[in-house]
């Protein structure tokens, strides 16, 4: 890959010159900048709209700050659009994180951007209509696209260290009574996610990964942890890499 190809990764992703670009990314630079030139993100791009859903489609919500995005995330939407059978995957930029001070996070509309770059399959949707609700809380996200699409059949998804701090969430207990979650196993996570205080609430309601594929379709609470191949990326660890190589 040029250095070309790596600048315009940093560019759009918000990384500093000369820092770690991810792979993924990378190669889909590569692919887009072959037929067009990367397109600067702008606060029109933001696809602030829910997007299009049919009655009885199987849709995955996945929602964070992604500051920044990486394999990691990723390998969690393809592994629940493979197990859970998913129609679609919302890739869900949020404004910003409730648990998180805000200080140093890039601009929405970068971290749109720059999750598109790992959008890869078509059936992941990169939106950033969460800061059209007013809210950053996951609870009402979830409850205003149930109530705006009652036929849909909507699945939580997140990591498995997300599900470790997962009794510290507002409304935890209505998200999980809501919709059923997929929870995507990540290196380190797995017996800390399952010893969590919302896991042992949630015990009796923990489906079997066999049957991941009928998730979707059960009345929550229903979850489940997923094993997939594990990507040793971290957002913490990218923004370390960041300010180090910004010095």
């Amino acid at each position: 890959m040029s250095n070309l190809d790596h600048a315009k990764i940093q560019s759009v992703a918000g990384f500093a010159p000369g820092s770690r670009a991810p792979t993924i990314a990378a190669n889909a630079v590569r692919q887009r900048a072959m037929s067009r030139p990367s397109p600067r993100p702008s606060s029109a791009d933001l696809r602030t709209e829910v997007p299009l859903a049919l009655a009885g489609q199987r849709i995955g919500l996945m929602g964070g700050t992604f500051n920044p995005p990486h394999a990691g995330h990723a390998t969690c939407a393809i592994t629940a659009l493979r197990r859970l059978k998913l129609d679609q995957l919302w890739w869900i930029v949020t404004p910003g994180n409730p648990l998180k001070s805000g200080e140093g996070l890039p601009s929405l509309a970068r971290r749109v951007a720059a999750s598109r770059l790992f959008a890869t399959d078509p059936r992941i949707k990169v939106t950033g209509f969460e800061a059209a609700l007013g809210s950053a809380y996951t609870y009402e996200t979830l409850r205003h696209v149930t109530r705006r699409l009652p036929g849909v059949h909507f699945v939580w998804v997140m990591g498995a260290d997300n599900l470790a701090g997962f009794h510290r969430w507002q409304q935890w207990r209505k998200i999980a009574r809501l919709v059923p979650m997929a929870i995507v196993d990540r290196p380190g996570w797995r017996l800390p996610a399952l010893a969590s205080p919302a896991a042992a609430s949630l015990s009796r309601h923990r489906v079997s990964e066999s049957r991941a594929a009928l998730l979707p379709l059960m009345a929550p609470p229903a979850w489940t942890l997923l094993s997939t191949r594990l990507s040793e990326a971290s957002s913490t660890s990218l923004r370390r890499d960041t300010e180090r190589n910004a010095r």
